[in-house]
């Protein structure tokens, strides 16, 4: 099964669906965010799931423990492959979102989107140090007993030494010749492979690719 699962991070059913069936064949899954689950909600996913992929449910729940377990427990129908909760939503949360996922269900925790850098720690109070955060969180979700990570491929290898066992997931993957976009921490699908991921999360170098099929497999090539 290739690693590599779409990003189909679009209100629009038809398309989402469109792109789907057509890069089937050479990705793992499908990767449904908050733009899509917004305009069509629990029907959308089910549609998504008839394609026959596994979904990526990326929801990113950061609120109290009891408010992310009810609301896992709400999808508990769509039986999600993967889940993700925010790592910084404390080690109560991480461990009553687990408790509260279907069996089978990857609850992974997003420890520092891709898109925020030194900076951007800083405006919020952080030391300026994307691995040092990174490695914390990682940490904390191994100890709350999640099944793994969301993290940068800069931090992966770092996170895997720390969590052997763990579930990686990376974001903000780009082919060498690909547009960055609004992502700050990115790396290529070949190195973060090698460095430890467990799954990639690819989006708009394949969906918005004139031939989405054609992207995809050039960048199952590499692997």
């Amino acid at each position: 099964m290739s690693p590599i699962y779409v990003a189909i991070d679009t209100p629009d059913l038809e398309r989402a669906k469109l792109i789907a069936t057509r890069v089937k064949a050479h990705v793992g899954g499908i990767k449904l965010g908050l733009e899509f689950f917004m305009a069509n909600g629990r029907a959308g996913v089910h549609e998504m799931h008839d394609i026959g992929l596994p979904i990526f449910l990326d929801l990113k729940f950061h609120d109290i423990p009891n408010t992310v377990a009810k609301a896992i427990q709400a999808l508990r129908p769509l039986e999600p492959a993967i889940l993700t909760v925010h790592a910084a939503g404390g080690r109560a949360m991480l461990e009553d979102a687990k408790a509260a996922a279907p069996t089978g269900t990857k609850v992974v925790a997003v420890t520092m989107l891709t898109s925020l850098d030194d900076s951007d720690l800083t405006s919020i109070g952080l030391k300026p140090d994307p691995h040092e955060q990174v490695m914390r969180l990682t940490e904390l979700a191994k100890s709350a007993g999640v099944d793994g990570i969301v993290c940068s491929g800069n931090e992966v290898a770092a996170a895997k030494k720390l969590w052997h066992d763990g579930f990686f997931v990376i974001p903000g993957v780009r082919p060498a010749n690909g547009k960055v976009g609004d992502q700050k921490r990115v790396v290529t699908p070949r190195a973060a492979l090698d460095a430890g991921a467990s799954i990639l999360v690819v989006g708009r170098p394949i969906t918005q690719a004139q031939d989405p099929d054609l992207a995809a497999r050039e960048i199952e090539a590499t692997l």
